[in-house]
């Protein structure tokens, strides 16, 4: 393993060495233009930055490709159970806005696709970004832009029996939907306090919402980074985790080594914790028959 992190790095570093020389090129021709006014020789020496810049970014790409079809893939197998990890892939627009606590975006992208079976808990999980158009009005003119209100990881668990109703646990969002929701207040002021629940039966949201499952939640949240989102609907429950994060990306200047491969672990490791937190491997979560 060190090897290839070796081998990986040494290109990854070429790659970020002809970045840094495209963009001082890129400066140096705006210099000269600014101070010498010599046009063609700015026009040389931004364009030349320009290509420099564009074939570090190509090479990075392939790099991450590379990385990701190979040592990740196989990092991943060995961690998840019946693991199916497709890099390009992700989430479908319909899986995602199954969980109803995310409005419908403008853009949506996906990738970083992962499924398997955590302790005999089916999950399906990916990268995703949306993003909201916007308008702005100004004594210039009008101008749109696309706004990012989610960037983050979610995830969808499997249950075997159907819940009766729908219940939403959600840190800073509202359900999107017309469900006849009604806000419910639990026992726990602390709870109350960083969530807010919402239940089509105030009686699920006291069934599921446990003192146990309850600090379970604190406990997570404090543990990661983001703002949460819960929505148990159907036999699924949804997780989302909007911490503006890329999960399984490769950054400039991050060098590939044992650090790194513990941090990717890590972020596969969080499916365990989901699991072994929220006890989902228990029958706590079904409702009575």
């Amino acid at each position: 393993m060190d090897k290839i992190l070796t081998a990986f790095q040494r290109r990854k570093a070429n790659a970020e060495r002809i970045g840094v020389a495209g963009v001082l090129l890129v400066v140096a021709g705006g210099l000269v233009y600014a101070f010498a006014e010599t046009v063609p020789l700015s026009a040389a020496l931004a364009v030349g930055g320009a290509i420099l810049v564009f074939f570090s970014y190509a090479n990075f790409t392939q790099i991450e490709e590379e990385f990701k079809s190979g040592v990740l893939s196989e990092l991943i197998e060995r961690s998840v159970q019946d693991a199916d990890y497709d890099h390009k892939r992700g989430l479908t627009p319909h899986q995602v806005y199954q969980c109803e606590f995310l409005k419908t975006a403008d853009r949506f992208h996906s990738e970083d696709f992962l499924s398997g079976t955590i302790d005999n808990v089916a999950f399906v999980s990916s990268d995703v970004v949306l993003k909201e158009r916007r308008v702005q009005t100004t004594k210039h003119g009008t101008q749109t832009y696309y706004h990012t209100y989610f960037k983050g990881r979610m995830f969808t668990f499997e249950f075997n029996k159907h819940f009766e109703g729908v219940l939403q646990v959600l840190e800073d969002t509202s359900p999107v939907t017309r469900r006849p929701f009604e806000r419910v207040k639990l026992e726990s002021v602390d709870f109350n306090k960083k969530f807010k629940t919402f239940a089509t039966d105030s009686h699920l949201a006291f069934y599921v919402l446990t003192p146990h499952f309850m600090d379970a939640l604190l406990r997570f949240e404090a543990n990661h980074p983001g703002k949460l989102s819960f929505s148990f609907i159907d036999s699924k429950l949804h997780i989302g985790i909007n911490n503006f994060k890329d999960t399984f990306s490769l950054k400039f200047f991050q060098k590939m080594n044992q650090e790194m491969i513990q941090t990717f672990q890590q972020d596969i490791d969080i499916l365990y914790t989901i699991v072994d937190e929220l006890k989902l491997n228990r029958n706590i979560f079904k409702t009575k028959s």
